[in-house]
């Protein structure tokens, strides 16, 4: 279950020697924002080193690559595919089109590299106005697709507005992407808090974001790790009620009854599917059948 996206500079060899030591689902090797243009070649190779020697304890890895409008972009592909990641996070994303040209170079490398063509997803950072006005068209774009992930920072400078703590400037980027991600059957990201010091607005944020149905949150330090983790779990009074709701209907269909209540309100089919979300993530994370 992938509840928190961690980046780490792919320049930055203390950071990524203990990236898999601070406790995130995924692990964002960052070859763009975080890597000035005279140290691309420096963060690949650091990052290939990286992941040939040490061990991320069972993280999923993602590479954060350059933006396709850049000289930096095809040697992203060809180095770090070969590595196998678990996933390739597209940069700046505006259509379709630029997920569809960048399909095609991974697919070529990975047929050069004699690996399984398609293992490798992807999930598209969608960080301007573009990205988001074609948000759908975005995910539906390639059979990798895994997830579309909301970048604010980027966003809120094309839109030439200011980035709040309070987040209303991108509420309906936020409202826009989750929906695109699941019509298109795919899971939604937020983007991080950036305030390090303001647990309780991370907090606040990470909540508000689940809340819209995002399925975690992308942070940019590892403080925010244990608290995003945490508001993206299902809580102990979740699971309760979930199953509940579960044994409500074995027992209703026990008794061939068609109508279900729970505590005097009826369990239609979408509170079974949230019931039944609750429990796949539960049983995930804490490896018991709470289905049982």
């Amino acid at each position: 279950m992938r509840r928190t996206m961690l980046f780490l500079p792919g320049n930055n060899p203390n950071m990524i020697m203990n990236g898999g030591l601070l406790g995130a689902d995924s692990i964002i090797f960052d070859l763009e924002d975080a890597v000035a243009p005279d140290q691309k070649d420096a963060a690949r190779i650091l990052v290939k080193s990286a992941l040939r020697s040490l061990d991320f304890g069972g993280c999923e890895i993602i590479i954060r690559m350059n933006a396709l409008d850049t000289p930096y972009w095809e040697e992203d592909i060809e180095e770090m595919v070969p590595l196998g990641p678990s996933a390739i996070m597209p940069t700046k994303v505006s259509d379709g089109d630029y997920i569809r040209k960048l399909e095609q170079k991974i697919t070529e490398t990975e047929e050069k590299n004699g690996m399984d063509v398609g293992k490798i997803k992807l999930i598209p950072l969608l960080e301007t106005a573009m990205g988001i006005e074609h948000a759908y068209d975005i995910a539906i774009a390639s059979p990798r697709m895994e997830a579309l992930y909301l970048g604010a920072e980027d966003l809120t400078a094309d839109l030439r507005c200011e980035r709040t703590k309070e987040g209303a400037e991108i509420l309906y980027a936020r409202g826009r992407l989750v929906c695109a991600a699941r019509a298109a059957g795919i899971e939604a990201y937020d983007t991080p808090f950036t305030d390090v010091e303001d647990m309780e607005g991370l907090r606040r944020d990470a909540r508000f974001a689940k809340g819209l149905g995002y399925t975690g949150k992308a942070v940019i330090n590892p403080r925010h790790v244990e608290d995003v983790n945490c508001i993206f779990s299902p809580s102990d009074k979740e699971i309760r009620y979930a199953r509940e709701v579960f044994g409500a209907i074995r027992e209703a269909k026990r008794q061939g009854k068609g109508a279900i209540s729970l505590r005097g309100k009826m369990i239609d089919a979408p509170i079974a599917q949230r019931a039944k979300l609750v429990l796949e993530a539960a049983s995930e994370l804490k490896g018991v059948n709470y289905f049982e």
